[in-house]
């Protein structure tokens, strides 16, 4: 893609200097200028990547865009809206995930975005990952039929403190974490019928609202989704696991997501296939790339696609993924009314 665009970045947190820029660098993509209320912050990433402007206030960040620009917004979800009134009306935003911190939050967003025509993208990556691009590929030959059963299983250590604003949350795993993988049961199978789920804390993380979540998302008789999570798995890396399974009526994918292993720093990814048709087992392919940068090159290219063309519908609109955050509701709503008490029955 020819890059007749440019980026102005607000916010310079982690997720901007771990994701978000080291995806732009490898993609070429051109960062005109970036903003953050701890202009040491932005500082110092604007000098490690050469980023020509810092700005001194959002207003000047404004100012500095025009008609090639794609405003990059990473703030936590409870400052969207601030932000959003400040840019200006039809410009093209891609927001960094949540869509708020709940639904009437992701609802206002919705509105405030259809009232100031903004193009505006949300930031739910894993969409974009190269081995989900590679499945989705081996989906659309018919290589694996009908897609009838997906899991996802995370049993890793997350070092939360690399994130001190989400103590202070009321929501945590789920909003902040599952949403990807709820948001990639979607893009396979489309909006569920129902969630169940019960999101806890663990007793060594009694600051965090949540960091373990089982979730079901409902499909009918014929088509399960479940995400079971625990990020408080501190033991040795023996078995530690992150994998996404996708099984259909001709065959089967494993992928192995290296990057939640030993995080930041991560192991390798695996992506593996198996088909009825033939007699082989397990297959691996050697995907280039991986979640974390990779991925952020998809959601800014949905983007940039707008810029391109006005009328195009980004896959990541907030449209489309409204819905995603209707079932982080679904899913928060069914935590809190609980299961049924057999003592009851």
């Amino acid at each position: 893609m020819k890059m007749d665009h440019e980026i102005i970045i607000i916010g310079a947190g982690g997720i901007i200097k771990d994701a978000h820029l080291p995806a732009y660098k490898i993609a070429g993509f051109k960062v005109a200028g970036i903003f953050d209320l701890d202009t040491e912050k932005a500082e110092k990433l604007a000098s490690h990547y050469n980023i020509p402007r810092v700005f001194n206030s959002l207003a000047e960040a404004v100012q500095a865009s025009n008609v090639a620009t794609v405003f990059d917004l990473a703030v936590p979800g409870r400052e969207i809206l601030n932000v959003l009134k400040e840019i200006p009306d039809s410009s093209v935003i891609l927001i960094q995930k949540p869509m708020g911190e709940d639904i009437e939050m992701a609802r206002e967003i919705l509105k405030f975005c259809r009232e100031k025509n903004l193009k505006a993208g949300i930031n739910f990556q894993l969409r974009y990952a190269p081995f989900i691009t590679q499945a989705k590929e081996l989906i659309a030959e018919g290589k694996l039929g009908e897609i009838c059963d997906i899991e996802i299983n995370v049993n890793v250590f997350t070092p939360w403190h690399l994130w001190g604003f989400l103590k202070s949350l009321p929501r945590m795993e789920i909003l902040y974490h599952s949403i990807h993988y709820i948001d990639l049961v979607r893009t396979f199978l489309g909006n569920p019928q129902g969630i169940y789920a019960k999101s806890i804390k663990h007793p060594s993380s009694e600051e965090l609202a949540s960091v373990r979540s089982n979730i079901i998302m409902d499909y009918g008789m014929f088509k399960r989704a479940s995400i079971l999570t625990n990020h408080n798995h501190g033991y040795s890396e023996k078995y530690q696991r992150s994998f996404i399974k996708i099984e259909g009526t001709k065959g089967a994918i494993r992928i192995e997501i290296g990057v939640l292993k030993a995080y930041p720093k991560g192991k390798d990814d695996k992506f593996e296939y198996i088909f009825f048709d033939n007699n082989e087992d397990w297959q691996e392919i050697k995907v280039e790339g991986t979640w974390f940068p990779h991925a952020f090159i998809g959601s800014m290219e949905e983007m940039f696609k707008v810029r391109k063309n006005n009328d195009y519908i980004p896959d990541n609109s907030v449209e489309d993924c409204i819905h995603t955050m209707s079932c982080v509701e679904a899913a928060y709503i069914s935590s809190e009314q609980g299961g049924i008490a057999p003592g009851e029955i």
